[in-house]
């Protein structure tokens, strides 16, 4: 049981009074009140005032008394229930006293956390001040439940269906634009102002719908969001300013990883027909990959697409991929480095995802010749760029010695955003079945096991932290292999004869019982 007391109390208040019994009044002249407290004749009443509790916990280690209060609990029982939770949370080392707000933890926290890595730590803080703050940051940690989380998620879900009702308005806006740009086109000159003037208030609402938030937080980022979370609440039960991790009993929509499907010709005709795609991760056939290398070959991205293509890099590795780190000797590339950006846009380099993402990668011969001819392409750009500068130093500027293999005319890398952003269009522009610049990684992967590679030998390519997720994400990904494993069972069975649909309409085959499936009625055989 615990040590302390269980009172009622009230606000009622009674003037102030002298030793004289003289009311006692302010410098203004206002009457002063005090309250009456545990001293109210009313408190008898049983819906007056509300009850207390205070604690008698051990002396802190400066010899500090420790007597934590709270009231405002309708009965005599609450307080007492709640003095004797405090006390046993007490007993098993919770810092009960603790005020600190779950804004100051987390922030505290988030300071502490040396260990992570640049864009991990971007992402957690753009959760802490964007999301965790402004739905909990208000609450001490010893105040925070799951029930608190669980409504700043379904704060996130309600948005998302404001963001929807935004996309479908940058849609209409979309088909609005495009209709007064063709009636404008269509209509012979001289053309009515009115014509332009509606297309250009089709342009102006166009502008104005994009401007508001239209992408959603999918399940994906969801779990990022809680296990950021989790993460933070772990480490405050470790120091005791909370009994358990609040987030663990949050429910939140269940994400499961898209799988990775190939653009066979029927897929390619739906998506023609619908401009739906199958997967989110789609990976094209070795035709398809050769149709888009082709069309591409005196794009300014084209040696970096193809690197990404047959040696499988991710896009930051490809993009931070630096010459000190390509042996053209010996045909190999290190992979130490990648070029990732924060919430501002701002690249900077970090080491891959994980100790096996820093490998060294053999060059194909066509790679390698490709490295080759552009290496001498971009020093031909940097003395084209240094002649400008020279010219025109206002507008074209010093020449950038970044040192990365793929670079801009001025010499400063490539932004990974961008990067993906020119191959979306380029994708549009082609007319081919789209995929995200990172599915170039599972096109190596998919030409690789059509090699012949083994799983190991892919894992090791990539860079996968574990075999499991090598082989959980291209065991099945080709069609021939699906082919193969179907015909596998079949062509184990040995058979008399072979025999195709057509050829068996007419035959009747033989059929012999098997003894044990012979039952017996009356003592005669029945089948």
């Amino acid at each position: 049981m615990f040590s302390g007391s269980i009172y009622k109390r009230c606000k009622c208040t009674e003037p102030k009074v002298d030793e004289a019994g003289r009311p006692v009044l302010d410098p203004k002249g206002n009457l002063k009140t005090r309250e009456l407290g545990t001293k109210c004749p009313d408190l008898k009443k049983r819906d007056h005032g509300s009850w207390y509790y205070y604690v008698n916990l051990p002396d802190g280690p400066r010899g500090e008394r420790r007597r934590p209060r709270k009231g405002g609990f309708l009965t005599r029982a609450a307080a007492q229930q709640a003095a004797q939770e405090l006390w046993s949370e007490a007993n098993h080392g919770i810092k009960v006293e603790s005020r600190e707000t779950v804004e100051q933890f987390l922030r505290r926290w988030l300071n502490n956390r040396v260990d992570l890595k640049r864009k991990t730590r971007c992402d957690y803080a753009d959760f802490i001040e964007r999301l965790y703050i402004p739905a909990l940051g208000h609450l001490t940690m010893r105040e925070l439940r799951t029930r608190h989380i669980q409504a700043m998620f379904e704060d996130i879900w309600a948005y998302n269906k404001v963001k929807e009702a935004n996309r479908i308005d940058a849609e209409q806006a979309m088909a609005a634009c495009e209709a007064a740009r063709q009636a404008w086109r269509e209509t012979p000159r001289p053309r009515p102002p009115e014509i332009r003037q509606r297309w250009d208030n089709a342009k102006a609402v166009l502008k104005e719908a994009r401007t508001k938030p239209r992408q959603d937080t999918g399940p994906g980022t969801q779990k990022r969001i809680l296990d950021a979370l989790s993460s933070a609440l772990k480490a405050a039960a470790m120091e005791k300013l909370i009994n358990e991790n609040w987030a663990e009993e949050v429910v939140i929509p269940k994400y499961e990883k898209p799988q990775a499907l190939v653009w066979t010709e029927e897929r390619i005709a739906r998506w023609r027909q619908t401009g739906e795609k199958p997967s989110s991760v789609m990976v094209w056939t070795p035709e398809l990959t050769g149709q888009f290398l082709d069309a591409t070959v005196g794009h300014r991205m084209y040696v970096m697409w193809h690197l990404q293509v047959f040696r499988g890099p991710r896009r930051g590795e490809a993009a931070g991929l630096a010459w000190t780190e390509v042996d053209l000797t010996r045909g190999t590339a290190n992979i130490v480095q990648q070029l990732v950006s924060d919430t501002s846009h701002k690249p900077f380099e970090e080491t891959p995802k994980s100790r096996s993402g820093r490998r060294t990668i053999a060059l194909d011969s066509a790679t390698h010749a490709l490295l080759t001819t552009w290496r001498d392409v971009q020093k031909a750009k940097r003395s084209e760029w240094e002649a400008k500068s020279k010219a025109n130093p206002e507008k074209y500027g010093p020449y950038v010695d970044s040192g990365y293999v793929f670079t801009q005319d001025n010499g400063t890398p490539w932004h990974p955003d961008n990067v993906s952003k020119v191959f979306d269009r380029l994708l549009k522009r082609l007319d081919m079945p789209p995929i995200r610049l990172h599915d170039l990684r599972h096109c190596a992967a998919s030409l690789s096991l059509a090699a012949g590679l083994s799983m190991k030998a892919i894992q090791t390519l990539l860079g996968h932290a574990t075999f499991t997720l090598t082989a959980d994400t291209y065991a099945s990904l080709m069609p021939q292999f699906e082919k193969e494993a179907a015909e596998a069972p079949v062509a184990l069975v040995p058979r008399a004869h072979h025999q195709s649909p057509t050829a068996t309409q007419d035959v009747k085959p033989q059929m012999t019982l098997i003894p044990s499936e012979v039952s017996t009625v009356d003592g005669k055989a029945a089948a």
